[in-house]
């Protein structure tokens, strides 16, 4: 069967179901609807503060930096994907839940058949099914999983701020650390880092506000107000130069190269065709424009999906959530391998926390951090590789436990970070990733 031609619904013989899930937690971080779950950031280009300096890259050089530059992909599923309704299923259990377990394009891995695209791309990716964060809780384990450290007093930075800390080429002119919203918010803090390294997010995939000049303001008027502005700037330098001065006239000037390059960001200058394979529903388009981000060398890009935190209904929820993920998700690393991008693009899809084996009397499955599995793949990782295992039941890790901080490590060592060295910032050293902890060797190439 052609990956084009197997649905989700024809996949696992159930009619698709639309529904919208109304969070059952109770917490005060459900009180929102999917697309402001848990918040957002700040957008728009006055808050962008980015790294590196504003001059335009060559057209050689930006050729040779596609194939070159290390990049991260993460999908954060918000609210707590089930692993057993996705990598880790337990079919004919006593939890296991109404779904079957089917094959993959890897002999020796079988996944949810709710992920039927997903399971014809396993070979380029691999599953850590031994997680144990010790955290059931949807605020201490964003953090854990987007930063690698337990919640402390100290602020951490994101994943994505020491990846565009680390990766974020000299003269590159766009964002190096972007998260496109959709639903959920998944922080993208910079803390000691500074603010250049912080998420420039996209609301809703939709290039950041205020990236235009009104209609109003001719291009010869626009060119008198910078060269007014940059006279200003420097005789103001003169006197009184700081580093902040400094960081406000670069975020300026690179503001303003993101306003020249907007198209980057408008998933809708590709093809027909290319917007019809990921399809139109917002996480698809959010995959398209995820894709078109990598193309042009950011470094870090994160996409996130929400309507996961599933304490009552949990199947019919997951069956149209994971229906929405599979095919746009297949579809994006297909992509990247027939680009030439996924050896130097590292993947993972990763959430809070997992979902409790037990069934409850809702039929939903609670918060559970003790046992549960996250995907990756590309870049230096093992293709085909699975990491830990769990019990008959789900309940417990019996085989190679880890934890967010291990992960941490191997996200970045994947694409070449040294771990265990440190940024100086402001004459302080702050170690790159937990020293007290590292990689899961296995699973690096």
């Amino acid at each position: 069967m052609k990956f084009e031609d197997l649905t989700p619904a024809r996949a696992h013989n159930k009619p698709e179901i639309i529904m919208k899930c109304d969070y059952a937690c109770g917490t005060a971080e459900h009180g929102t609807s999917r697309r402001q779950f848990l918040g957002g950031l700040a957008t728009g280009v006055g808050a962008l503060t980015l790294g590196g300096s504003a001059s335009w890259i060559p057209v050689a050089a930006a050729e040779q930096l596609k194939q070159t530059q290390k990049r991260i992909l993460t999908f954060f599923l918000h609210g707590g994907v089930s692993q057993l309704e996705s990598w880790d299923p337990k079919p004919n259990t006593i939890w296991g839940g109404p779904f079957r377990s089917i094959a993959t394009s890897v002999p020796d891995i079988r996944i949810s058949e709710l992920l039927p695209f997903t399971a014809q791309q396993m070979h380029h990716l691999a599953l850590v099914r031994g997680i144990n964060t010790k955290n059931s809780g949807h605020g201490p384990g964003q953090i854990q999983m987007t930063t690698g450290r337990n919640p402390m007093g100290a602020e951490q930075p994101h994943l994505g701020a020491v990846a565009a800390k680390a990766l974020t080429p000299p003269s590159f002119s766009l964002p190096g650390h972007i998260l496109i919203k959709g639903g959920g918010n998944s922080g993208g803090a910079a803390a000691y880092l500074g603010p250049r390294f912080a998420a420039v997010t996209l609301e809703d995939g939709k290039a950041p506000q205020h990236s235009q000049l009104p209609e109003t303001v001719s291009g010869e008027a626009e060119t008198r107000r910078q060269e007014f502005r940059r006279s200003a700037n420097d005789r103001f330098a003169g006197r009184r130069r700081t580093a902040d001065t400094d960081a406000y006239t670069l975020s300026f000037d690179q503001a303003r190269d993101l306003m020249a390059r907007r198209d980057v960001f408008d998933a809708t200058k590709e093809p027909a065709r290319e917007q019809e394979k990921y399809g139109q529903s917002e996480f698809g388009q959010h995959c398209l424009l995820a894709r078109r981000l990598l193309e042009e060398g950011v470094p870090f890009v994160q996409v996130n999906h929400s309507n996961y935190d599933t304490h009552y209904e949990n199947f019919d929820y997951h069956l149209e959530q994971l229906g929405e993920f599979d095919r746009p998700f297949a579809t994006l690393v297909n992509d990247l391998h027939e680009r030439g991008l996924l050896a130097d693009t590292l993947i993972v899809v990763m959430s809070e926390m997992g979902r409790t084996p037990r069934i409850n009397p809702r039929y939903g499955r609670d918060h559970w951090g003790t046992a549960w599995s996250v995907c990756l793949g590309g870049a230096g990782v093992v293709r085909g590789a699975v990491v830990g295992k769990t019990s008959s039941d789900g309940m417990s890790v019996v085989d190679r436990e880890v934890d967010h901080g291990h992960l941490f490590h191997t996200y970045l060592q994947a694409v070449g970070v040294d771990t265990k060295q440190e940024f100086v910032i402001g004459g302080r050293k702050f170690p790159i990733a937990d020293p007290a902890k590292g990689p899961i060797a296995e699973l690096l190439a």
